[in-house]
């Protein structure tokens, strides 16, 4: 999507990237207003010790997720696929998708933050499939260590799994 001063991309945000969540500040945007959930379910999970929220590229899985969508340059994108560590091997991968706005029917053709699924451990899922990543869950977060580029996870015990893909229900998570 072109516009004056250069190429700008909309990008769905549904974590910390949100207005008044940790990583706010990495985010440049321009927030185009209202609140939009993704068209297809996804899996959004709070995982390892550090509660990181991961969004799981498996469509029809999940929930259909929570999040605001934001305007964006380069530089603004550049800032944002560092943090999500794109290009990285443990890191997310950006794709197109569509969301529609809460209040009524637009839909608009974004650019997502995705896990693949191969990266889980599914014993370091913590909570989830979620609909929404809320203040409450990024009371939960820590930020990751200056030099740091892994964490260490504790295992989570389970006897139950969501249906799919294997997850331990919210249910029968504990830490």
């Amino acid at each position: 999507m072109a516009a004056p001063g250069g190429e700008r991309t909309l990008v769905f945000v549904f974590g910390t990237l949100k207005d008044g969540f940790p990583n706010f500040a990495v985010n440049r945007g321009r927030r185009v207003g209202g609140a939009y959930r993704t068209l297809d379910r996804l899996p959004l999970l709070l995982v390892g010790e550090r509660h990181v929220p991961w969004l799981l590229d498996v469509p029809g899985e999940g929930e259909r997720v929570a999040g605001e969508v934001y305007e964006v340059d380069a530089a603004a994108l550049a800032a944002m696929d560092e943090l999500e560590g794109v290009g990285r091997p443990d890191g997310y991968h950006r794709k197109a998708i569509g969301v529609r706005a809460n209040d009524g029917d637009a839909e608009l053709q974004v650019q997502i933050y995705l896990r693949h699924v191969h990266q889980l451990d599914r014993a370091q899922v913590r909570q989830g499939p979620l609909a929404e990543y809320t203040l409450a869950h990024a009371a939960l977060y820590r930020k990751r260590r200056a030099g740091v580029l892994s964490y260490t996870i504790t295992r989570v015990s389970h006897s139950a799994t969501s249906a799919g893909f294997g997850l331990p229900s919210i249910s029968t998570l504990t830490s």
